[in-house]
């Protein structure tokens, strides 16, 4: 009896081993993990106008305001129903260049926004770093302590910092040789670890002030992700995903699946990254497409928040494998999404708190539309208006002439139906960086040289200054580059620009320290940064004009700049059918 008794608890002891040992070799069902994408917010709190192509239109394109943060707090409530696990990340610029709702509290309240909308983490885009790295570190960590003290802790007295982290690769502390800030963040969701790797495009000196880089460096994009693999197979990742505040351009749709012609610089890095990164979630070029670079999906959501890009992998988190990517865009309509209770009651807070000093009148127009686009010869009505009102704020400083950047020029402005005059917050718009105005010296040779270099063998390309009416000149579009100024065409105040002779040209303080390659500024033989403020200069400028009867503005360019020869480019592209 005891020998059938010792028999049966060796049985029950067997079985259920068995039982487990043929569970342990069933086969694990691959899991989604789904990830919502966003890049270069800007602080657009509000919708903003957003035009896009589409057949089926009445008039062959669809043009309404998307964006903000209570819309798309609505489109990741809906993702969200779906899949409670949802990642939310950001690829850079999610403040700076901000419009006056944000700016005015020195972004503060877009942070606060991100982190109660749930983002895991942005990478650091290059307006992150505006004002250098200790402002970016006094937004992530909180305190008050700000270049900026009329706006730091204005909207909260106890301002605390984000409730997510920021991260790059390949931005690297100059003290200690590593990254300012972590490198890559790991996530779990629906059982799978997924690695995200971040980095700022390489190229970043060229996008903020020289002092915005002290004790900064950038190295190349691609090597820095590359470098962080080992260490994350050593973690167990499933799958990493290059999160890179770089991007690239495209002439298809921005829903369009597997696009095939994206150009510019991200085409080089993506092609760079190792094998094991399938997924590229890019930014910067505020460009919206779904496109495959071999078996690498790149993606990139427009801007302000117009669209969301809602990426979903399929993982096998037993042999750690990706398995598939695809990828939407979302039009971000505030008809059809509602936003999150939370977000819409601080949303409203931030609006009330900030209106009663943005809808205060400005001025009068000449015109109800004042915008940005440019001519064939890279001149903008816009760009007129600024350089005007900066040389008219100089001038009696001895300024002869004033240039801007196109970087510079936030929108357009637009008078509502019935209203008379800007507003303040429609003028703060323009130009939210506070930069002031600069009066550089520079010889005719130099801004000869200096007009030369507007076009730029980077992502730039051909990225025209905007002048005052005291300068005109000719280019020629056959001549090769850097020979493409006509010399006897530029002329200030009517009178030809001699190499040898001297002239004080203002600019503002960003492009004083030869921001946006414009190197020769650095050159100058004498400086002056007459602590002007460029908005101020513009709000002063156009109060003047609606005072002395005559409203500033043109609803096209001036032609102070004329084009006078095709390329060869120009021609084909002209009789193209």
């Amino acid at each position: 009896m005891s020998n059938l008794l010792s028999r049966l608890r060796s049985a029950s002891m067997v079985i259920p081993a068995a039982l487990v040992l043929a569970a342990c070799q069933q086969p694990v069902k691959p899991v989604a993990i789904n990830i919502a994408a966003i890049n270069d917010f800007h602080g657009n709190l509000a919708a903003t106008p957003f035009t896009y192509t589409d057949a089926t239109a009445p008039a062959g394109k669809v043009s309404l305001k998307a964006g903000g943060i209570n819309a798309l707090s609505g489109v990741v409530g809906e993702l969200r129903k779906q899949d409670p696990q949802l990642l939310l990340i950001g690829a850079g610029d999610m403040i700076g260049g901000s419009p006056p709702m944000s700016s005015m509290w020195a972004d503060e309240p877009t942070l606060e926004a991100l982190g109660e909308l749930g983002l895991k983490f942005s990478v650091v885009g290059n307006h992150e770093l505006d004002l250098g790295k200790l402002e970016l570190q006094r937004q992530i960590n909180g305190g008050c302590v700000s270049p900026r003290p009329d706006k730091a802790c204005q909207f909260d007295n106890n301002y605390s910092g984000t409730r997510f982290p920021y991260m790059a690769a390949n931005l690297i502390d100059a003290q200690t040789g590593k990254p300012l800030l972590p490198a890559y963040r790991i996530e779990q969701a629906n059982g799978a670890k997924i690695a995200f790797v971040g980095a700022v495009l390489r190229d970043l000196p060229a996008y903020v002030s020289q002092q915005s880089m002290d004790g900064l460096y950038t190295i190349d994009e691609a090597e820095a992700i590359n470098a962080q693999l080992p260490e994350l197979r050593k973690q167990g990742v499933d799958a990493v995903v290059a999160v890179i505040h770089q991007g690239g351009e495209t002439t298809e749709r921005f829903d369009q699946q597997d696009c095939s012609q994206l150009k510019g610089d991200i085409v080089d890095v993506a092609r760079r990254l190792d094998p094991q990164i399938k997924v590229v979630v890019t930014a910067h070029t505020h460009q919206g497409y779904l496109c495959r670079l071999g078996d690498k999906l790149i993606t990139q959501g427009s801007s302000f928040g117009r669209l969301l890009t809602h990426i979903t992998l399929t993982v096998d988190p037993v042999n750690h494998q990706l398995l598939d990517a695809k990828a939407q865009n979302i039009v971000v309509d505030p008809a059809r999404y509602t936003p999150l209770p939370e977000i819409a009651a601080l949303q409203a807070d931030i609006e009330a708190r900030s209106n009663e000093h943005l809808n205060k009148p400005v001025a009068r127009i000449a015109t109800r539309e004042i915008n940005r686009t440019l001519n064939d010869a890279g001149e903008s009505a816009m760009g007129d208006l600024i350089a005007d009102a900066q040389l008219h704020a100089t001038r009696a400083l001895g300024a002869e002439v004033a240039l801007t950047n196109l970087g510079g020029i936030r929108t357009d402005l637009m008078l509502e139906p019935g209203q008379q005059h800007l507003t303040y917050g429609q003028v703060a718009s323009v130009q939210p960086f506070n930069n002031t105005l600069n009066i550089l010296t520079l010889s005719g040779a130099q801004l000869k040289q200096l007009l030369e270099q507007q076009w730029q063998n980077n992502g730039f390309g051909f990225y025209p200054l905007q002048p005052s009416a005291t300068l005109s000149y000719r280019w020629d579009a056959s001549r090769p580059q850097g020979q493409r100024i006509i010399a006897d065409s530029l002329k200030i105040d009517g009178k030809p620009v001699l190499p040898e002779q001297t002239y004080r040209i203002t600019v503002n303080s960003f492009m004083a320290g030869g921001g946006d390659n414009f190197s020769v500024l650095n050159q100058a033989s004498q400086r002056v940064d007459t602590g002007l403020n460029d908005l101020q200069a513009l709000v002063d400028y156009l109060q003047a004009q609606d005072r002395a009867g005559q409203p500033a503005g043109a609803s096209t360019p001036q032609q102070r700049i004329e084009k006078v020869a095709q390329t060869l480019a120009d021609v084909t592209a002209s009789n193209a059918p």
